[in-house]
């Protein structure tokens, strides 16, 4: 399995920011732009929690197996497998979410003097603070799922290189 890149991240983020953006004065420009509806932060944040909750369980079981404590559970492999998919694929749409209510928040810079725009940066700022903490959470996850290099592997390839 491949660790996440930043970089992928930040791509994501940028060019859905900057697509975003775009339609969002074009969407103007046409008629009214579609709210920024105010569960977008909530819901990124209740993955972000769901994704941490998970890292800090897993690292202390994981803790706990490693100093062979009398009564520790395991970390079923599997199960560490499907949390650290779910959070790489939950970064990835979170960087796409947050890209996306980041352009149309930069949008909504320019009417600040109406009440509803305002409230509907607001919103959008949110989402996008959410949405770092979920790829933070999901970064965080994949840290504590990696498995110890295999040092006896690295040894033999360096004595027969």
């Amino acid at each position: 399995m491949k660790e996440l890149r930043i970089r992928v991240l930040a791509g994501v983020f940028v060019v859905a920011g900057v697509l975003s953006w775009a339609g969002a004065r074009l969407w103007n420009a046409v008629g009214t732009l579609p709210s920024v509806p105010v569960a977008a932060p909530i819901v990124l944040a209740l993955i972000a929690v769901v994704l941490l909750s998970t890292a800090l369980s897993l690292r202390a079981r994981l803790k706990a197996q490693r100093e062979r404590r009398p009564g520790a559970k395991g970390v079923d492999p599997l199960m560490a497998a499907r949390a650290v998919v779910f959070g790489q694929a939950s970064a990835l749409v979170a960087a796409l979410v947050s890209g996306m209510y980041g352009g149309t928040g930069v949008f909504l810079l320019e009417l600040l003097d109406l009440p509803t725009r305002r409230d509907q940066a607001l919103y959008a700022a949110f989402s996008v603070v959410a949405g770092i903490a979920v790829i933070a959470a999901a970064i965080f996850l994949e840290r504590v799922c990696k498995l110890p290099e295999d040092d006896e592997h690295d040894n033999g390839a360096a004595t027969a290189a």
